[in-house]
């Protein structure tokens, strides 16, 4: 596992055809980029679209997107409202937030989602100039699980980390990588580690493809030195103001509320299937994600192995990259109780390289230009089935489920009928208030709350409502401050799992409000009495 193996006289030490990020590259190899990408747009875009790009799909996108509204109007995230994720997103949405001023939050919302459906497809384009090097295959196959991968469609159609920490991901991988080295430039290596570190500044998850860089430019430490001290900077000039204003809540908010969640673990078969985006029904998904996770696994071990013995060389450093990267994300991804659908969208990249690099490298050991040309000119043929196979993958994503797409764009923005604007709202989902329009208040001392879980998980140490957050002080003290100061409350059917309520809480609610409002996923509460300070 080197960056400075030198090349066999016939190829590289991958076993593929001499050439590296600067050669020519094949004729199809552009087209099916292209293609592909488009693919993934029209699917990401479609997703987004059908529930409605003003309805209510996701929690976590309010909370994203609302940081970014509440930091163009000077209010700090950790100091000012519990935020459990690094600022990347806050940074990268603020721009819209300010936008959102003149335009309303709803329509900021609705171009925040068309940026990461944007950031989703983009991501396809970084991963097929990865592979460009190793030929139509390792592009078709990398592209092809990037852009139709169901986790990683299914979170670029909204406001969620892992389309945007991706894109960083692979942003930084193609600067540091020249086809199957690491680049000989240090200007390259610290642009990369740069872009890597301000992806682990979305998410801290992007460790790991940081961490597997270092170690292969470990072999010439000055070299090391640059990238990992790009990848300090990356993360840190955009963290460190935030984290130096409040470092306390800093660490409680991002490192211990997320290493120390507690609750129910979510089950090894779920996520597998997760992981391999099956979407069949649950009499056959978990058996088909037990045996299509063993059948990734052999295959790739196997492909190198194979190509390793043939072509008595290592694999390239770009192939030990992405193995070890999707090795390691599936182990994070196993370990912690708590696990959503969407965290599999960063193992798209990964693990469609990991396949795609070992494919083509055991085709090429295979030295596929001393056979026919008969059968050489089926290449280009195979190619068009498999993106039409892809494409299928993307229009049986596409069709309806059972399960409903979203809130119908109506609901949230019916609030502004009874919600004055510049009220001074509290709500257990930012997201109804975002697209109501009723995000942000003009009343002085309103509590500027953005994330109603988030506030639980930081202030006790990673606990939710049903797993007794309500019995921790500060939590109680931070909900009942915010219920004494809002003149309204628009609380949705699931608030019972983000409001840490108390007896004490309970009973203040019932004295103080009243509904005005009930939809089927909402219910928008006015405050009756002046406000007090007790229950």
């Amino acid at each position: 596992m080197t960056g400075t193996a030198a090349a066999p006289p016939h190829g590289n030490s991958a076993g593929t055809p001499p050439g590296r990020g600067t050669a020519a590259w094949p004729t199809a190899v552009v087209p099916v980029i292209a293609i592909l990408t488009v693919l993934g747009l029209a699917l990401r875009t479609y997703l987004a679209v059908r529930p409605g790009l003003m309805a209510i799909t996701q929690y976590d996108d309010g909370a994203y997107f609302g940081s970014a509204v509440r930091l163009a109007d000077g209010v700090l995230p950790y100091r000012d409202f519990a935020f459990v994720q690094p600022p990347g997103i806050t940074l990268l949405m603020a721009p819209v937030g300010l936008v959102a001023h003149v335009t309303g939050t709803a329509w900021g919302m609705v171009i925040a989602r068309l940026l990461t459906v944007v950031a989703g497809a983009a991501s396809v384009v970084l991963a097929g100039l990865l592979a460009r090097h190793r030929g139509v295959l390792a592009v078709v196959v990398t592209c092809g699980i990037l852009a139709t991968y169901p986790p990683s469609a299914a979170a670029a159609h909204t406001v969620l980390l892992e389309p945007w920490v991706v894109l960083f991901c692979l942003a930084g991988a193609v600067a540091v990588f020249d086809g199957d080295r690491l680049a000989a430039r240090t200007s390259r290596l610290a642009w990369g580690g740069a872009a890597l570190g301000f992806a682990c500044a979305v998410k801290l998850w992007a460790v790991v493809p940081v961490v597997v860089i270092f170690v292969l430019c470990l072999p010439r430490l000055r070299r090391a030195a640059v990238f990992a001290g790009a990848a300090a900077g990356g993360f840190l000039v955009p963290v460190l103001p935030f984290a130096l204003l409040a470092p306390g809540k800093f660490y409680d908010s991002v490192i211990v509320a997320q290493a120390a969640r507690i609750g129910a673990r979510v089950s090894l078969p779920l996520r597998l299937k997760e992981m391999l985006g099956v979407l069949g029904g649950p009499t056959w998904e978990q058996d088909t994600a037990l045996l299509a996770i063993i059948g990734l696994v052999v295959f790739v071990a196997g492909a190198q192995l194979a190509a390793s013995v043939i072509t008595r060389s290592r694999p390239a450093p770009l192939d030990w990259f992405a193995t070890l990267s999707a090795a390691l994300v599936i182990a994070i991804f196993l370990w912690p109780p708590y696990f959503a659908s969407h965290y599999a969208a960063f193992l798209a990249p990964f693990l469609g390289l990991a396949i795609a690099l070992a494919a083509a490298r055991l085709v090429a050991v295979a030295r596929p230009a001393a056979w026919p040309r008969a059968i050489r000119m089926l290449g280009v043929p195979l190619a068009g089935v498999a993106v039409l196979a892809f494409t299928a993958g993307a229009v049986f994503q596409a069709q309806p489920r059972t399960e409903p797409p979203g809130i119908p764009p109506a609901l949230p923005s019916a609030a502004d009928s009874v919600i004055p604007a510049g009220a001074c709202v509290l709500t257990d989902s930012a997201s109804y208030l975002l697209l109501a329009n009723r995000f942000v208040s003009g009343v002085p001392g309103c509590p500027q709350m953005v994330d109603a879980l988030g506030t639980d998980l930081a202030l006790s140490r990673g606990r939710r409502p049903g797993t007794g957050a309500a019995a921790v002080p500060a939590v109680a003290a931070a909900w009942h401050r915010a219920f004494q100061r809002a003149q309204y409350l628009l609380l949705s059917t699931k608030n019972e799992l983000r409001i840490a309520w108390s007896p004490a809480l309970r009973t203040y609610f019932r004295r103080h409000f009243r509904p005005v409002m009930r939809k089927r996923d909402f219910t928008v509460y006015v405050r009756e009495s002046p406000r007090r300070g007790g229950p």
